[in-house]
């Protein structure tokens, strides 16, 4: 379905500010990473001239949804939870996603306005993009809502584990295809050298990376080795997974009965939100003094390691370098 300057404009005025929508998330140093870019508030005549005539200029993708029309140098760019690829390309986005449950994308530094995905699309329409990229969490309906704000690009689902296809089609979208080659180049040199490094200090021993879901009734949850978040320590890492998680693609709600059984020889366990010295998660944290927790092997050992939930509960690239580092330093005496 292509979208014209008219049907935007046409959605602009038909859209209710207060239309609610949703999205399920849960979510060191750039790769030789070019200085953040973003199309300033405050032109002058002669750059919005030269703006003007580059988001005029358009060109026809295909998505899921049928033919779009984009610009073909996007100048204002919303790419929902994928702010990481943006930024590992040098291309600064004109806001980032927030969900009340499970915060922001901290690790990034952003210093945009936040647009909280369970509320009203007022924050997007304000930021005015030219162009908005989502991913597998945008249904039709929504992917609609986002359509009459501005032309939308919905990434193909078989990317949702692919952290460099997901980089090439983002820098694809963004006209800067050839940006992609020297940052998936140096990230994947990093993960080749922290794989050598890791097989040297764990071998073939096991971990399991758990989630401590915070709240009225926290819980533990065991992700699966083919999660989109952890997935790349058992996948680029060449680490073994724990065998409860093994051909899993999400993740599991351990049950009281199941906890106690956990033999992994590590285990990597962040919170869902917020941080570990957070005041909102003191209660929550009380789960991992129970004598059921206590009583897992890993935890008698000294073998549960702490990290922070806002790069370990995203899939993307230089959270995924983030990761690796954290593992590195943990494991690499």
């Amino acid at each position: 379905m292509e979208k014209t300057a008219r049907n935007i404009k046409k959605g602009w005025m038909s859209i209710a500010l207060v239309m609610a929508l949703s999205l399920t998330a849960c979510a060191e140093k750039a790769p030789e990473q070019a200085a953040p870019v973003t199309a300033s508030a405050e032109q002058k005549p002669a750059e919005q001239s030269a703006t003007a005539e580059k988001s005029a200029e358009t060109r026809v993708v295909k998505d899921a949804y049928g033919d779009v029309t984009i610009p073909a140098q996007p100048q204002r760019v919303a790419a929902i939870y994928q702010e990481d690829f943006m930024m590992a390309l040098g291309v600064k986005p004109i806001v980032q996603w927030y969900h009340p449950a499970w915060g922001k994308q901290d690790y990034l530094g952003l210093d945009v306005p936040e647009f909280d995905i369970t509320g009203s699309m007022e924050a997007l329409l304000q930021a005015a993009p030219d162009l908005i990229i989502v991913d597998g969490g945008a249904d039709a309906e929504k992917y609609e809502q986002y359509s009459k704000v501005a032309p939308t690009y919905k990434l193909p689902d078989e990317l949702r584990n692919d952290t460099t296809g997901r980089l090439k089609k983002i820098a694809d979208l963004l006209g800067i295809p050839e940006k992609a080659d020297e940052v998936i180049k140096n990230y994947e040199q990093k993960m080749a050298d922290a794989k050598a490094k890791l097989q040297q200090a764990v071998g073939n021993e096991t971990v399991a990376v758990i989630r401590l879901n915070v709240g009225n009734k926290p819980t533990l949850a065991l992700f699966g080795d083919g999660n989109v978040y952890t997935g790349m320590l058992y996948k680029e890492l060449g680490l073994q997974p724990y065998a409860a998680a093994k051909n899993q693609e999400t993740h599991v709600v351990l049950t009281e009965e199941a906890i106690p059984a956990i033999d992994a020889d590590y285990i990597i366990l962040f919170p869902s939100n917020g941080t570990w010295d957070s005041t909102e998660n003191k209660e929550s944290l009380k789960i991992l003094e129970t004598p059921i927790w206590q009583s897992v092997s890993a935890v008698k050992k000294g073998h549960v390691y702490k990290m922070d939930r806002t790069h370990w509960q995203s899939g993307a690239l230089l959270a995924n370098m983030k990761k690796a580092d954290d593992l590195v330093k943990t494991f690499v005496k």
